[in-house]
């Protein structure tokens, strides 16, 4: 695949409460809103478009996996920020009051592959990480 030409992705997430979940992203992540029905709303999320889709509650705990000492929770989806709009990023969701799953911080530091990463979950419990790297082309060293 060619990444110098990529595309925006669309993802769709179950939520339990749409309203909590569109004024989070709406307004904590500050997404751009977009159509919407009584069951689903659309998102500009950093680009790329998500649409959050109500779905009644679910009883499934959450599942990890060791990752550079940390439990990473899976599945969980996100953004590659560029490193000064991470920073920035995190900072604001800091001034929020984000309760992190995982706080921000270098993994992988000295390695192939460093980066700052973060997770956090939205109001329904869809767990959200942000990275960004200080050398793009390390995305998908080996």
């Amino acid at each position: 695949m060619n990444t110098k030409t990529l595309t925006p992705f669309h993802i769709a997430i179950p939520v339990h409460n749409l309203e909590d979940c569109r004024i989070f992203y709406r307004d904590t992540l500050n997404c751009e809103e977009g159509r919407s029905s009584d069951h689903w709303v659309d998102f500009n999320f950093f680009g790329h478009q998500l649409v959050i889709h109500y779905k009644a509650p679910s009883k499934e705990g959450t599942i990890t996996n060791p990752v550079d000492g940390k439990q990473v929770p899976v599945p969980h989806y996100g953004v590659v920020l560029p490193w000064e709009t991470f920073q920035a990023f995190a900072e604001d969701l800091k001034l929020k009051n984000i309760q992190f799953i995982i706080e921000p911080y270098i993994r992988f530091e000295g390695l192939v592959g460093e980066q700052v990463t973060m997770f956090f979950n939205d109001p329904a419990g869809n767990a959200l990480e942000f990275k960004a790297f200080k050398d793009p082309s390390q995305l998908f060293a080996k």
